[in-house]
Order: C-alpha cells, then sequence, then structure tokens
C-alpha cells in the first residue's frame, strides 16, 4: 500500500438518480498535495466522489498558482488537515457526465474557480453573488474546505494540483475553445478579482483607473481595464515595471514615492484598483481620485491602512469598497469577455513535480514571477508510487 495515498473505507458511495439510489465507484485521482504547515508539496493520491447525475468529471490539463494557494497550505489563515491539495484555478475537459447533465458534453473544455458550490438558496446565491453565500456554511471553497463525506471523500474538499476533478454542472465554467491554453487558467481567480469590481462599480470606458501593484491581479486589471476602453495609470515604488506595465497596456507609470510625481496626477482617477497585500498607508493614493472616487481594495490589509481615519474620505464622498473573486454568472461573462479581446495572463508553465512546485512557491512569495505560475498538469503529474 502507497504511504501516500488517502484510503476511503470504501470505493464504492451511494448516488441518488431520480428516485432510485446506486452505488457507484468513487474516482481515483493523483495529485500534489501540501505535507504539513510548512507547504512541502508530496506527491499524492486522493478519491473524488461518486459521479452524480448533476456531476462532471473533469480531466485536468492545467492548474494555476495563486498566493491564496500558499497562504492556505502553510496554515497562515487557519489550520488545515494535511495532506492538503490546493489550486483553484482549473482547467481541463469534460472526461463523464451525470445522467442528467445537460451544459456540457463530454470533450467540451471547461473550468472551474475558487468554489464548487453554495447554499443556493440565500439572497446572495439568488442574486448570482455565489462568492458571498450566506446560508450555512458559506459557498463551498474549491480546496480546504470542511464538508460531507458524500461530496468531498475525506471530508475536506481538494484542489486542483490534480489528475482529475468532479464538480456540479452549475458550478462550472464553459471555457470557449480559443481559450483552452494555460495562460487562461489565472483568469478564473485573477481576472474575475478584476472583472467583478469593474462591473459592479460601473467602470466605463473613457474613464481614468489607477492600478496599485503590478502582480498577478494588478497585471490582470491593467489588461481588463484597457479593454473595457479605459486610461490606465499603474503605481508602483520603483521604475523597475516601467516596461511591463506599458507593454500590458498602462497610458503611463508614477513612482508613488516620487512626491512630485503623485502630486502631478492629484484627483485624476475615477477608480483605483488597489491589490497590495500587506500594511501600507492607503492616503497617498485616495489622493488621486475625483471627487466620488471609489478606491476598490483586494488585498487584505491588516488594521492600519488609514492613519487619518475616515476624515481621509469624507471630505470629498470618496468610497472604499472590498471585492472577492465573483459569481458563477460574472466569471462566465468575464471569460467570454476576455475571449473577445483576446486577453491572457502572463505565465511561467512549470511541471508537476513537487520540487518544481516547492520552487514556484517560493519564487512566487519573493515576487519573482511575470506574472503567474501554471501547473504543466496532463503532461506532467505522475501517481505517488510512479515517481
Amino acid at each position: 500500500m502507497c504511504p501516500h495515498t488517502q484510503y476511503p473505507p470504501s470505493t464504492l458511495q451511494a448516488v441518488r438518480c431520480a428516485h432510485i439510489v446506486i452505488m457507484a465507484e468513487l474516482v481515483p485521482c493523483n495529485c500534489l498535495a501540501a505535507a504539513d504547515a510548512s507547504g512541502r508539496m508530496i506527491r499524492h493520491k486522493i478519491f473524488r466522489r461518486a459521479l452524480g447525475p448533476n456531476d462532471i468529471h473533469i480531466s485536468v490539463t492545467y492548474s494555476g498558482i495563486c498566493h491564496s494557494d500558499i497562504h492556505t497550505a502553510k496554515a497562515e489563515w487557519g489550520a488545515k488537515a494535511y495532506p492538503l491539495c490546493v489550486g483553484h484555478e482549473i482547467l481541463g475537459r469534460v472526461k463523464a457526465v451525470g445522467a442528467e447533465v445537460s451544459k456540457f458534453k463530454v470533450g467540451e473544455a471547461i473550468g472551474v474557480g475558487c468554489f464548487t458550490d453554495s447554499c443556493r438558496t440565500c439572497e446572495e446565491c439568488g442574486e448570482g453573488n455565489e462568492q458571498y453565500c450566506s446560508g450555512p456554511g458559506g459557498n463551498h471553497g474549491t480546496y480546504g474546505s470542511a464538508r460531507p463525506e458524500s461530496l468531498h471523500p475525506g471530508g475536506v474538499s481538494q484542489g486542483g494540483y490534480a489528475s482529475d476533478f468532479v464538480v456540479d454542472e452549475n458550478y462550472a465554467i464553459r471555457i470557449p475553445e480559443k481559450m483552452d491554453v494555460a495562460a487562461a487558467a489565472p483568469l478564473l481567480c485573477a481576472g474575475i478579482t478584476c472583472f467583478s469590481p469593474f462591473i459592479e462599480h460601473g467602470l466605463k470606458a473613457g474613464q481614468t483607473l489607477g492600478v496599485v501593484g503590478l502582480g498577478g491581479l494588478g497585471h490582470m486589471a491593467v489588461k481588463i481595464g484597457k479593454a473595457m476602453g479605459c486610461e490606465v495609470i499603474v503605481f508602483s515604488r520603483s521604475s523597475s515595471k516601467t516596461e511591463d506595465a506599458l507593454r500590458l497596456g498602462a497610458t503611463k507609470v508614477v513612482i508613488s514615492t516620487d512626491a512630485e510625481a503623485m502630486k502631478a496626477v492629484s484627483r485624476t482617477c475615477h477608480f483605483i484598483y488597489n491589490s497590495i497585500a500587506f500594511a501600507h498607508d492607503v492616503q497617498p493614493y485616495l489622493n488621486v481620485l475625483r471627487t466620488r472616487g471609489t478606491m476598490i481594495m483586494v488585498g487584505g490589509v491588516p488594521q492600519g491602512a488609514m492613519p487619518g481615519g475616515t476624515f481621509a474620505i469624507i471630505p470629498r464622498g470618496l468610497k472604499i469598497a472590498g471585492s472577492c473573486i465573483g459569481g458563477i454568472r460574472e466569471t462566465q461573462q468575464m471569460i467570454d469577455f476576455c475571449a473577445e479581446h483576446s486577453i491572457l495572463s502572463d505565465i511561467e508553465l512549470i511541471p508537476a513535480t513537487p520540487e518544481d512546485v516547492d520552487k514556484a512557491w517560493e519564487r512566487a512569495i519573493n515576487a519573482d514571477v511575470k506574472f503567474r505560475f501554471v501547473i504543466d498538469t496532463a503532461k506532467t503529474l505522475t501517481a505517488p508510487d510512479a515517481a
């Protein structure tokens, strides 16, 4: 018996189809998983739930690496059960479908993002904002979410650094054929984290969008903002990212540590997209907002970001808005928009080995990537006993 295989008590699972309960086989799955809170990767084997009537069995081709994977695997956002397979930027092909699936066919390109289910009955779910599900347990995170064995054998959801995935058709994204490439995988997190607040807050052609932080999220904000017809200003602490920012579509780059340069663009931006995920003073960026402008915050920032308190926003009617990924309908709209405008993420493709993912995580922590890593799952992932 392989020591890196998570064996359930049985590989059979009861599945209800119409009014009949049948016994169906669990789906075996090779994966890369964090061995413990160090985040160290190991080859591992898990089981996905047996295919239910509304389920899709996906053969995973690519899995993007998001910084959330690292935070979660290293238990920086709370304790987790290990081994844990992470990854919520999943591209693949439909391998099989349940008896009642109507939205997808075998062989079609398909994607899965940051959650795989929700309560489906709360106000948020009814409005298509499943990411904010207020029902019992909230949305079902693609990985690390404690759920019933019937949904996730082992009692915890396992992510996309894997060979196979099973998901309800209502939580999957149709991927246009032209987008079935590795560079589309990060759109399922980074892309929607930009697109959703832009739509929600009414970003439109002719407006000026400021982007703070030119990383995995920021570089997608530049591309999507430009495609929406905006003038895009990138704010950076140094000039080292100027060439990349202009190549991605920015109109100009402003060095945020240069007081005169910041003063020159005072009150010019309708929106600021702030993706910085560490403690920083937002006041310099509030100063470049037009009156009644909005700063969209998508990076988790500890307390102290507004040393001036609410008086930093009251006198000019400024708004600071949080945003978290997007709903299923909105994610589909984002993928279709990106297909229409030929928008992809800038990526570095890596093999699906523990060593390569460990190195990629270390480089991501040090911001040493332009601008996302994607794992070549289908071509390079092997079973734990075949390594």
